[in-house]
């Protein structure tokens, strides 16, 4: 799907607000209430806009830990990589996972309230993730920048 400069202006918009009512986001774009909101249905429908979601505060809710887990596995066969990539996703506790080149085959990212609690999630999910032969941890000391926008240039 080609999207213009307004495609781009209500993304941008949603991004930052995705609960902006229609009349608000139409105004802000330049649009009629109707035509916005075709636009909107659109973008949805062409899986543009995947879904909303409210995005939590983690420090409000005890997870005062960000930490980077490189898995690397015995084999990377795609059954590998599938069994593996199955159990992270019946997993709650791993937040992020992401297939790598490099050194390590996937990077993991978990949130832990201290190192009890990621001892507890090591112990209970890391370590039962099958096919998993080397796991290393790094701990963020301070997150400087977190976004969950994607860029969209507006030309």
């Amino acid at each position: 799907m080609k999207l213009d400069k307004l495609d781009k202006k209500i993304l941008s918009t949603l991004q930052e607000n995705g609960r902006i009512s229609n009349a608000d986001l139409a105004d802000l774009v330049g649009l009629s209430a109707s035509a916005c909101l075709r636009r909107v249905r659109t973008l949805e429908a062409e899986g543009v806009i995947e879904k909303y979601v409210a995005l939590l505060n983690p420090k409000k809710l005890g997870k005062r830990m960000n930490v980077f887990v490189e898995i690397s596995l015995g084999s990377q066969s795609e059954e590998a990589l599938s069994t593996f990539e199955k159990a992270v996703d019946r997993s709650t506790e791993i937040i992020e996972c992401h297939l790598m080149g490099g050194d390590a085959d996937y990077i993991l990212r978990v949130m832990a309230d201290d190192p009890v609690d990621f001892e507890r999630i090591h112990r209970d999910h890391l370590t039962r993730l099958p096919g998993v032969v080397r796991m290393r941890s790094s701990f963020a000391i301070r997150s400087t920048k977190q976004s969950s926008a994607l860029p969209l240039s507006h030309g």
